[in-house]
């Protein structure tokens, strides 16, 4: 990557900003000043004209920096350059060369090459027989007399003939018990690896609880947060998916706290004695009206007039509303009521991707909204 590149892709964001002025009217004519709705607007525009796509993160990392120090990859590239009018980015740099710049083509020459090894065939040995002049005498076997005890000599010969046999017999035994041993004692240690490694699953009883909806007795279809509490400890913290029942592992202890909380259900306190506790259980979760109201209003496909007379009814007017994001280049933004309006009944695929954090309530009217659009996209 060159200097000159850099100030191509310079070029180019200003090509960019010019093309998405031309039918679009943003907070602010400069795209390093836009953010929150102006990005989602854009990345729709985006979808629509060039079938592509640019993540947040990436419109943070290369759009709100100038100049930049680093280039997108080169399919990103392609995208914005197709968005300005171009064919590919190539296309883009070569239209808009500097003074004595020369573009050229990369190609890259691939060459195999094959390494041959001479494999020589080891000479065969030729093994022949002994001549008879060669061969070892055999020694001579006593005669069958010369066998016999006299009877000055004792008569254990016999015994000491057969001797070499016994010795080899009791190595065989000694040989097989020190394997079986050695076999034993494997087994012991592998069993004790075994129950070690595996004392958790072995030695732990598993509690599950079921949410469910209180008011329409059914099971909640969205993901709880569940905070485990131990006594001079830090709350862990758990995520309860959809539908699917909390699991609670206990390896010690004989009392179990957690609270259970989500945007769309009050905070619970549970307390349980684990002694006396079933192994599995039904609790209730009592909804959160109004927030579940704000996410139907907010994502329903009824016509915008009456999702903004809903929303606008719901809303207080001196609500504070937050958009968090997930970047580490710029952390929260606040919206006034008619901008949060506008985002959520303007239609966009981004808004199937908006998650309510929080939402606080006074006097029967939404004081407090958190919220945040999640990149499944990461380009």
């Amino acid at each position: 990557m060159s200097d000159l590149d850099l100030l191509h892709f310079e070029q180019l964001k200003t090509e960019i900003q010019a093309k998405y002025l031309e039918s679009h009217t943003p907070s602010d004519v400069n795209i390093a000043n836009w953010k929150g709705i102006d990005i989602i607007y854009f990345q729709e525009d985006l979808r629509q004209k060039v079938k592509g796509n640019i993540s947040e993160k990436s419109f943070y990392t290369y759009f709100k920096n100038s100049p930049v120090t680093k280039l997108p990859r080169i399919d990103i590239l392609n995208i914005l350059a197709d968005y300005a009018g171009y064919a590919s980015w190539y296309e883009f740099k070569k239209k808009h060369l500097f003074a004595d710049e020369i573009l050229a083509d990369y190609e890259q020459d691939t060459a195999s090459s094959e390494l041959e090894q001479a494999a020589s065939a080891a000479p065969l040995e030729t093994i022949t027989e002994p001549r008879e002049k060669d061969a070892v005498a055999k020694p001579k076997l006593p005669a069958a007399q010369d066998l016999q005890p006299s009877e000055t000599e004792p008569s254990s010969r016999s015994i000491t003939l057969t001797s070499p046999n016994t010795q080899v017999l009791k190595h065989k035994e000694q040989s097989a018990a020190k394997k079986w041993y050695g076999i034993t004692g494997l087994g012991f240690i592998t069993l004790a690896a075994l129950l070690f490694a595996f004392k958790d699953e072995l030695f732990t009883k598993e509690y599950y609880y079921n949410f469910i909806d209180s008011d329409r007795n059914s099971k909640i279809n969205a993901e709880l947060q569940v905070q485990i509490l131990k006594q001079d400890e830090s709350p862990i913290l758990y995520n309860a998916k959809p539908n699917e029942p909390f699991v609670y592992r206990n390896p010690e202890g004989s009392t179990l706290t957690m609270v259970v909380s989500s945007p769309y259900y009050r905070t619970d306190t549970i307390r349980r004695n684990l002694k006396t506790a079933p192994e599995s259980e039904i609790i209730e979760l009592k909804p959160n009206d109004y927030a579940i109201m704000l996410y139907y209003y907010s994502n329903s496909i009824q016509d915008i007039k009456r999702k903004r007379e809903s929303l606008n009814f719901l809303i207080s007017n001196d609500a504070l509303i937050y958009q968090v994001y997930d970047n580490d280049t710029y952390g929260i933004e606040t919206l006034d009521k008619t901008r949060y309006i506008n985002l959520v009944t303007t239609p966009t695929t981004s808004l199937k991707n908006m998650e309510v954090i929080d939402t606080q309530m006074d006097k029967g009217k939404i004081v407090l909204i958190k919220f945040r659009i999640t990149n499944h996209e990461e380009l």
